[in-house]
């Protein structure tokens, strides 16, 4: 289970307690489920461009609001506000949570300066990396 809470967000939901299904309750599985945070549709992918400009150290209120707004739409907001933190590797669902985990930190990389990139490259989680871009 995820640590810090999150409800839903952690896999649980109310389909019979059957951690990959859907949250609508629907029998779709756990990646095809657009309110699941572990869904990844097509257009999420490492290259992904989240915002127009990149942060460069004196842009940050901006550039904080417009990524926010980015993985709010990409519905993986919660990977990084501490919502929904690092699962066990133990945890049956920890590969969705590595897949989206390293998916939502490429696109981090691709919204900071290579100055910034090279100092958050080994971070291993972008609550952290937000965490530190924040400091």
């Amino acid at each position: 289970m995820a640590r810090g809470g999150g409800g839903n967000r952690g896999g649980s939901n109310s389909n019979g307690g059957n951690r990959f299904a859907s949250l609508d309750g629907s029998n779709r599985p756990v990646l095809e489920d657009p309110n699941n945070p572990f869904h990844m549709s097509n257009s999420h992918h490492p290259g992904l461009n989240l915002v127009l400009h990149p942060l460069i150290g004196g842009n940050y209120n901006s550039w904080s609001r417009a990524i926010t707004m980015a993985l709010t739409t990409k519905n993986k907001l919660s990977f990084v506000d501490g919502t929904f933190s690092e699962i066990s590797p133990d945890d049956e669902l920890y590969a969705f949570w590595y897949g989206c985990n390293s998916m939502v930190m490429s696109w981090f990389l691709h919204a900071v300066s290579k100055e910034i990139a090279d100092s958050i490259m080994y971070i291993n989680n972008a609550v952290d990396v937000w965490n530190d871009l924040h400091d």
